[in-house]
């Protein structure tokens, strides 16, 4: 999972570009970097850490121009090593290219071989750098013809920014798997238009949100503003409600409706589905599940604690690359309060449980701080099935809903119990249709497969 951002036409493109990237830090902590044009030159930095240690001030001034784009990462496919961080750049015939990308390409190993088979040379493992070189060998037309003929050939998650000269394009795949959203800031001298993956780092930019990016459209910005082209693929829209549950900001809209909503609905449809008879407080896993709980304990009548305070300084433990930094990462970020927790049967709330390894951590500092009964409830579905589309669940044996049933967690995790809400509730609470959401984590039903 990756996030991307673009600003067009702003003299501090630069400047704009990375506090967009930093209301994106969520979605990638691995890496961050800039593309800023001034017309004929193109600048770029990118470098492994933070936004606030990869694009400091003196940095960004180092990067002159009106036109940028960043990204935040975590690495899905590729590995978590310089070469990989991105924009990434290649010359073309006419003139220098800067990508970023958020999703995974399905047939990006195909590609790369008849690419390679032509003669490309690769310098990166990323299925980004396969579109970037498809792009490249695009003579004819415009920046965004030349980018809608590219991006027909692309086959899964795609939401991705290209940068050449003062041109920005923006360009989402037919079945909207990720969230990409246009924003606008009006200025006595004309609008800045911008680009992102979620309305958050819109507003941290002074801009109001305009409208989705719609699946398999291309959009240009211009001084008259966008002007689009679409694909000429119009699948059903299989957007990743995985979104909604873990990996948008709350105060984000994502796919039309406000995170923080979805969340609580879900928490609600949970309670429904899952209550817990004689449980005394609900406690949320923060920061991801507070929602869902607070919507959980509305629903059943609980009184609704924080039981567990998280340490602001450390990231998110789901996109961590490694199990051991996963876990470190729980035991530096969380603390339990023992007046809270001591003595009483909670029903503790996680908005999802993907590898196990953080929530029997979360138990273990529970029981040590005094719990009675241990109660977990997920507002979502078994994570039982890796993601193909940007979420970094590769191999099967990793997701625990693949390997144990609920009461075989609850005595690996040494709770009380272990509830899911149900594939239907999720859909209920999202307010989608069964065919409007990408479920393959949760049912093993892929939109599209792998090719090899």
């Amino acid at each position: 999972m990756c996030g991307v951002f673009g600003v067009h036409l702003h003299p501090h493109a630069a400047q704009v570009a990375a506090i967009g990237l930093h209301a994106l830090q969520h979605r990638g902590q691995e890496s961050a970097g800039l593309a800023v044009s001034s017309g004929p030159v193109l600048r770029v930095h990118r470098a492994m850490g933070s936004v606030a240690e990869v694009l400091d001030e003196a940095t960004l001034s180092g990067l002159p121009g009106r036109v940028a784009i960043g990204q935040v990462r975590y690495s899905t496919t590729g590995s978590s090593l310089l070469k990989n961080a991105q924009p990434l750049c290649v010359e073309s015939p006419r003139g220098t290219l800067a990508m970023v990308h958020n999703g995974n390409l399905t047939n990006a190993l195909p590609l790369r071989r008849e690419l390679q088979d032509q003669g490309a040379v690769f310098t990166s493992s990323t299925d980004t750098e396969v579109a970037l070189h498809l792009l490249a060998r695009e003579t004819e037309g415009t920046l965004a013809e030349r980018t809608l003929r590219t991006v027909e050939r692309l086959e899964g998650a795609f939401s991705l920014l290209v940068l050449q000269g003062d041109e920005l394009v923006a360009a989402r795949d037919p079945h909207g798997y990720r969230p990409l959203v246009l924003g606008k800031r009006s200025q006595p001298n004309g609008n800045v238009w911008m680009v992102a993956s979620e309305s958050a780092a819109l507003s941290l930019c002074g801009a109001q949100l305009e409208r989705e990016v719609e699946p398999g459209e291309v959009v240009a910005l211009g001084v008259n503003g966008p002007v689009s082209l679409w694909m000429l693929r119009r699948p059903s829209r299989k957007a990743c409600v995985f979104e909604h549950v873990y990996f948008a900001r709350p105060d984000s809209r994502v796919f039309g409706q406000t995170v923080l909503e979805v969340r609580k609905r879900l928490g609600m449809q949970l309670a429904v589905e899952q209550p817990v008879p004689g449980a005394e407080v609900v406690v949320p896993v923060p920061d991801s599940g507070v929602s869902a709980a607070l919507g959980y304990a509305e629903q059943a009548g609980l009184p609704y604690e924080f039981g567990l305070i998280h340490s602001q300084v450390v990231g998110r433990s789901f996109i961590q690359p490694t199990i051991a930094l996963r876990e470190s990462g729980v035991r530096r970020k969380l603390v339990p309060v023992a007046d809270v927790i001591a003595g009483r049967s909670l029903v503790v709330v996680d908005d999802s449980l993907v590898r196990g390894t953080t929530s029997r951590q979360i138990i273990g500092l529970l029981r040590a701080a005094g719990a009675r009964e241990v109660h977990l409830r997920i507002a979502a579905p078994p994570t039982a099935w890796p993601c193909y589309y940007g979420i970094d669940t590769p191999d099967r044996g990793q997701l625990i809903a693949s390997r144990m049933n609920p009461s075989q967690m609850a005595e690996f995790f040494s709770c009380d119990s272990v509830a899911y809400l149900s594939e239907p509730g999720l859909l209920t609470a999202a307010n989608g249709q069964p065919g409007g959401w990408c479920t393959a984590c949760f049912s093993g039903d892929y939109p599209e497969p792998m090719r090899r």
